[in-house]
């Protein structure tokens, strides 16, 4: 797990490149319950990632990830620029003067995550990231060093964003619409799950 911050580049084009291949599917799922923005706004985001993906190359795992938290939170609007800055500069903050081994990682992601579920004052059940960073996060910190976890991990965030295709959403734009939100997979759950499916791949590779 002790990769260098070299794969940063890389991890970033990854992403990008997902996010694009599903951006028509994406946007159809903002638009049935949500604001129809979420798309452009995460590729604002990574575009502004892409853009200083050499500078944090450059950088320990603990700075650059502070730098992407704050570039994230500056370039991203709405909900998402908040939760994922939150994600980025508490992965950071919890990583302080630890190696990077997939204990501390796993530890440290747990905590990351609580800290979105203050910021979005959200929990597991509601419909929307949280639905897949959760169960991934607990699976991640409780089977850290299984030689299978990452497959695990790819499993449990698809699980996580179908289980909100029968939720009735209480968060966000997608909560005016109650009942009627119901039969519709959340767009931040599948993105948050592209994602991290593709960060996988890319570190498995």
């Amino acid at each position: 797990m002790s990769q260098s911050t070299s794969i940063i580049p890389s991890l970033i084009a990854a992403v990008a490149k997902t996010i694009e291949n599903h951006a028509e599917a994406l946007t159809g799922l903002d638009q049935a319950i949500g604001d129809g923005d979420h798309v452009s706004n995460l590729q604002r985001g990574l575009q502004a990632l892409t853009a200083q993906s050499e500078v944090l190359s450059q950088l320990d795992w603990q700075a650059a990830l502070q730098k992407m938290g704050m570039t994230v939170l500056s370039s991203i609007g709405g909900a998402s620029g908040s939760l994922y800055g939150t994600l980025f500069i508490a992965l950071s903050k919890n990583l302080q003067n630890q190696p990077l081994t997939q204990a501390a990682l796993a530890g440290a992601f747990l905590k990351a995550v609580e800290a979105v579920k203050q910021r979005g004052k959200a929990e597991r059940g509601e419909k929307t990231m949280l639905d897949v960073l959760i169960p991934v996060a607990k699976r991640f910190y409780q089977d850290s060093g299984k030689p299978d976890i990452l497959d695990q991990l790819k499993q449990t965030a698809e699980e996580g964003a179908e289980s909100t295709r029968d939720m009735i959403a209480t968060k966000g734009r997608a909560s005016f619409l109650g009942e009627r939100s119901k039969g519709h997979i959340d767009a931040g759950a599948k993105s948050s799950q592209l994602m991290i499916c593709t960060v996988i791949d890319v570190l498995k590779g």
